[in-house]
């Protein structure tokens, strides 16, 4: 199989992470990368490039790594509110993108990156790492054989204890910032994962003086009577634990669960059975290999993470963020 040519847009520190673990992705090879400072994609060619043994073009410009034609595929890990138009500017350019989680800023931003993907026929995915992780796999195929019973609710927590600075990305309301698009993204994806598309949507928390969310506790409601319940904050160092509890059991997803490495089946009338699923390296390099599975296929979605199900996960940060009144909005 061809090798896909990997791009990076935007080497930050979650770009870092995946291009260190990229010496384990199947099909797919890291060739260059682009930022606004050439001087900052040189030093993150070089560093990555020297770990990786193979080398790294450096554009000087987002727009300059769109038109490298020796690019297939590009990576966007920029702040949220610049993800919709790029992502748009990269597929129009020809190029599959995965982007990272949160997907969009906004709801209205998701819908029209998919509209254009649709236009332009290009594949694109949101990079949540989580649902190819071994342990929410083989969870996956547990409850699949029945060994639960019938899903009827789900619980997560992710948190940790950020100190307040208004300079700092994760405060700035104009680039996405908040608990909810960095931390709340995961508890969210999580239960629509085993629970699919709630009916209702909850939310309560606490804004900080940039407008940004310190904190949600979300419950999402189903027509069936099954139910989430979730927290996510900037204020509390939650454990990231995950819950699926079945009319037979339940499996707990130890934290942090959006990048396990265990699993434990729990069924009623029988010792608890741990499982040690760790994926090989960090964990990242299992979405580039969906990715380009899917592109050897001539697909332009993923069945593990569809549009649709990112669009549901959308619309659920959108109603929780308008409940607490979070002006979202893409750049």
């Amino acid at each position: 199989m061809t090798q896909v040519r990997w791009g990076i847009l935007g080497p930050g520190r979650i770009a870092a992470k995946v291009a260190a673990d990229f010496g384990h992705v199947d099909g797919g090879v890291l060739a260059a990368v682009g930022s606004s400072s050439l001087e900052r994609a040189q030093a993150f060619a070089a560093e990555h490039g020297a770990a990786l043994g193979t080398p790294i073009r450096a554009h000087g410009s987002h727009e300059a790594l769109l038109a490298d034609p020796e690019v297939d595929a590009i990576y966007i890990a920029t702040p949220h509110s610049d993800h919709a138009r790029q992502a748009i500017a990269a597929g129009r350019a020809g190029k599959a993108v995965l982007v990272e989680k949160s997907f969009t800023a906004t709801l209205a931003g998701a819908e029209e990156v998919f509209a254009a993907a649709r236009e332009s026929g290009t594949f694109v995915m949101e990079a949540m790492w989580t649902r190819f992780q071994p342990a929410l796999v083989r969870a996956r195929e547990l409850i699949a054989d029945g060994a639960i019973g019938e899903v009827r609710a789900v619980q997560a927590d992710l948190g940790v204890r950020r100190e307040f600075d208004p300079a700092d990305r994760m405060f700035a309301l104009e680039l996405g910032g908040g608990a909810l698009l960095d931390l709340g993204v995961y508890v969210v994806s999580f239960a629509q994962y085993f629970l699919g598309d709630p009916e209702t949507v909850t939310a309560t928390g606490t804004l900080l003086e940039t407008g940004v969310d310190a904190e949600a506790a979300i419950g999402l409601g189903y027509p069936d009577g099954r139910a989430a319940s979730l927290l996510t904050s900037f204020r509390l160092p939650l454990p990231g634990q995950g819950r699926i509890f079945g009319t037979d059991g339940w499996i707990d997803i130890p934290p942090r669960f959006h990048h396990p490495t265990s699993l434990v089946l729990h069924r009623s009338g029988a010792d608890p059975q741990p499982m040690d699923l760790a994926p090989d390296g960090a964990g990242y390099a299992l979405e580039f290999d969906e990715v380009n599975r899917a592109l050897a296929a001539g697909a332009v979605e993923s069945e593990v993470m569809p549009w649709a199900d990112t669009l549901s996960v959308q619309s659920v940060l959108q109603q929780a963020a308008d409940q607490l009144g979070v002006a979202l909005h893409e750049r």
